[in-house]
């Protein structure tokens, strides 16, 4: 039988959502909980992989299993063998031919980013704390938005030594709202660079703080280094929210 499961996790203490050498991933514990639930060695395939530090609330990812298991007691079977910061959100049978990284049709990213004098402690691995007094003009913040959506060259948001030949994407949605003194980011589109959210938000506060004009970020979708661009931002504030089918 094949399954897909939502996933929820934080992000603080592993590698990342991939299996990786001599490091603790999100990925591998899932699979080490499959093993002791259906003695069976099972590889998952995730909807996208997130980096050190990154935490999700809707990962999806998908597996087969020899013998049925109701969706329900492998939820249950799952969260007991697996530690807190991960959760098994839902789980159900699908098509053989579904795949958790293929058939998904977009992604949604979110970056939270906290800014103040002071960042209440429950929220201090969760968001990007923004420690300078000088808040985001969100007028700038939003045009800067409007400007990366659509399609361009992205090779100046990506992490050089990662970026493939091929960096243009498309981004369906960039959208920005403030309450009180939390900011959310909201990026969707089919497929991301390595540390692309990071790096757009690095360069959406250049602009939003006066640092860098439209000129400038405009100039970045022109395919041009990653030096050209601003800082990678924490990985803390960035969440993988959902993947739509």
């Amino acid at each position: 039988m094949k399954y897909a499961i939502r996933i929820s996790y934080i992000g603080k203490g592993y590698s990342g959502w991939q299996i990786q050498p001599d490091a603790r991933s999100v990925q591998e514990e899932i699979e080490r909980a499959l093993l002791k639930i259906t003695h069976e060695e099972i590889r998952i395939t995730g909807a996208g992989r997130t980096d050190k530090g990154v935490n999700a609330a809707g990962q999806t990812a998908s597996f087969e299993i020899k013998r049925e298991i109701k969706p329900e007691k492998l939820i249950l079977a799952l969260n007991f063998h697996l530690p807190e910061d991960i959760r098994i959100l839902e789980a159900k049978e699908v098509s053989e031919d579904f795949n958790a990284r293929y058939s998904a049709k977009k992604r949604e990213y979110r970056y939270f980013i906290y800014e103040g004098i002071a960042c209440p402690p429950y929220l201090n691995d969760y968001v990007w704390w923004r420690k300078s007094l000088k808040k985001w003009d969100l007028v700038l913040a939003k045009k800067a938005c409007k400007i990366l959506e659509g399609e361009h060259n992205f090779r100046s948001f990506c992490r050089e030594v990662e970026c493939p030949e091929n960096s243009i994407r498309t981004l369906d949605r960039v959208k920005i709202r403030k309450i009180k003194n939390l900011i959310m980011l909201s990026v969707k589109g089919k497929s991301f660079l390595t540390n692309m959210i990071r790096i757009m938000v690095g360069n959406i506060d250049n602009v939003a703080t006066g640092k860098k004009d439209f000129q400038w970020l405009e100039g970045l979708l022109d395919g041009k280094s990653r030096s050209e661009s601003a800082m990678t931002v924490p990985a803390s504030g960035l969440w993988f929210w959902r993947v739509e089918y």
